[in-house]
Order: C-alpha cells, then structure tokens, then sequence
C-alpha cells in the first residue's frame, strides 16, 4: 500500500494544497492542509446525493482553495484485504475525472473514524456532535497521516 501511495503521490508536485476525502455511504467528509503540506484541518462533510452532485462540490471546492490533489481514504479489511467499502472508494476515484481531474492517490484509513470518535469523546462532544463532524475529522486523519508519510519521504 505505502509504495503504491508514494508512486501516486508524486504526482502532486512539492507544494500545494491537498484535499483528503473519508468516503462514506451517505457522506463525504473532506480536510484540506496548507500549501506547504503541514497542518490538515476540517473544511466540511457533504451530505451525498448523486456521483455528479457530489463531484461537483467537491470540484467548486477545489477551485475555491487551488487544490493540487486528493487524497482519498481507503477502507481497507484489518487483514489489509479490500471488502465493499474499498470497492467502492476505488469506484469513485475512478469515475471522479470526469468532473474533477486532479492527480490522486489512496491511504490506508483503517480506524480514521474510530480514532477521531476516541478524540472527540476524550473532549466530551456530545453525541450529535459528533454525528456531525467524525466525517470531516476523519478525513482530517487520514490527510495529516499522508502528509507526514510524504514529509517524511521529503526529508
């Protein structure tokens, strides 16, 4: 997995903001991190209608904060082996340059959300809340886990 994220990830150049997406079944949650690839933090969580409408956000997204790539998290099995929810993830990231045509590359995600849900109770956010926001913080997660993995290469 890590050395088909570093191929893919090359394609992004050395600087410039980078989405990371949890792709969930009724949600997205998308972060974005800064330029020089430090800090991931939350941008929002779109609520999933149709593949196009969905595209279209994320592209008008895009646009609005010069992306220079994606990141999307991978759902992998906890033996690394792929099931639906990787399929599916493949799926779009498939279909997503007919709308959006940015380079893009998959992280391990395994326990993104649980993560985030463990954090989100340790600060004591209520139940709704949360709802709200695990998918954007899990998409936060995973970015900040590939922008250290791709500084670490760096350096």
């Amino acid at each position: 997995m890590s050395q088909e994220f570093e191929q893919a990830a090359s394609a992004f150049g050395a600087r410039g903001a980078l989405f990371g997406l949890d792709l969930g079944e009724k949600t997205i949650g998308v972060a974005i991190c800064d330029p020089d690839r430090m800090v991931a933090t939350p941008v929002e969580t779109i609520r999933r209608k149709k593949f196009t409408m969905d595209a279209e956000r994320l592209a008008a997204l895009a646009a609005e904060r010069r992306i220079a790539g994606i990141v999307i998290g991978l759902p992998l099995n906890m033996d690394g082996t792929e099931g639906p929810s990787a399929q599916r993830a493949r799926a779009f990231a498939r279909n997503l340059p007919r709308v959006l045509d940015l380079p893009l590359a998959f992280w391990d995600e395994r326990l993104s959300t649980a993560a985030m849900e463990r954090d989100l109770i340790a600060i004591d956010t209520s139940r709704a809340k949360r709802a709200d926001k695990i998918d954007e913080m899990a998409a936060t997660f995973i970015l900040q886990g590939a922008i250290d993995r791709m500084r670490g290469l760096a350096g």
